[in-house]
């Protein structure tokens, strides 16, 4: 159990997002639910490319970008380590997190599938992201 990774990637080759932008989004992801913390090392290189058969270099790519924005460091020889977190949920976005989890729950009792529940939410975020801009 000890060499357990903290974080397991997972792709979505449809989503047109860019392979090594998910892989930046999802260590993002992991540092604001407090799932990784500054000192945590990243899954290898080689254990990424084995864990979801992408170019070693999408992953080079994606660690270069996240020390850039100067979450992670490199340290040669031993590997990728996590230098910051990012803000955590807020007791408002956990009352937040339980609607949706909520929410969720009824779109699939109402028969949406995830790709469908994907889709409404792309489309309620464009009209949010609208209606902030106007």
């Amino acid at each position: 159990m000890g060499n357990e990774p903290l974080l397991r990637f997972r792709l979505d080759r449809h989503s047109g997002l860019p392979v090594y932008r998910q892989l930046v989004d999802q260590v993002r992801q992991a540092l604001r639910l407090g799932i990784l913390h500054p000192g945590d090392q990243l899954p290898s290189v080689r254990d990424v490319v084995e864990q979801v058969a992408i170019n070693p270099n999408t992953v080079h790519r994606a660690y270069r970008e996240l020390e850039h924005q100067g979450l992670v460091e490199g340290q040669a020889g031993r590997g990728t380590f996590v230098r910051r977190s990012l803000p955590g949920l807020t007791k408002q976005h956990d009352a937040l997190q339980r609607r949706l989890t909520a929410w969720l729950a009824s779109a699939h009792a109402a028969g949406l599938d995830d790709e469908a529940i994907e889709a409404m939410v792309a489309r309620a975020k464009e009209s949010a992201e609208r209606e902030e801009r106007s």
